[in-house]
């Protein structure tokens, strides 16, 4: 699959705060976590211990929602991105990039005993009014 356009890519490289949504038993959850992005695989990648209520939520059902946005007042400057994948817990090869990647971007998370989770992108819609209110890029496109 191609990768998501530039300008997509773009946006989650500067951002470092996504919100997590996850839901068990009709019952919605958010969780706002650091991220870094893999831009190779298509994964943004952050910690999370086992027993927080969204990773609880996650391994009951994997399907799951995120955000990334800019505060901002103008409207004219309105960014926001969203997002549904699988949350998954990085295997072999993969897990080594994972790590690699993290760590690049928050080397401070080498000193904690947390482990690393990776939200796999299936879909990603985007609003960037820079384009023209309301414009939307969407990946698949």
């Amino acid at each position: 699959m191609e990768k998501p356009d530039k300008r997509i890519r773009d946006f989650i490289k500067e951002h470092h705060v996504l919100t997590l949504a996850t839901s068990q038993n009709g019952q919605p959850w958010c969780a706002n976590c650091f991220y870094a992005y893999h831009e190779d695989e298509n994964v943004l990648i952050f910690t999370s211990d086992d027993e927080t209520r969204h990773i609880q939520e996650a391994l009951a059902n994997q399907q799951v929602a995120a955000s990334i946005v800019l505060e901002t007042g103008v409207v004219g400057k309105i960014r926001g991105l969203q997002i549904t994948g699988k949350l998954e817990l990085p295997e072999g090869e993969l897990s080594g990039k994972i790590k690699k990647r993290y760590l690049k971007k928050f080397p401070y998370a080498a000193l904690m005993d947390t482990k690393l989770w990776v939200l796999e992108i299936e879909s990603m819609k985007m609003t960037d009014n820079r384009l023209g209110f309301g414009k939307k890029l969407y990946w698949p496109s």
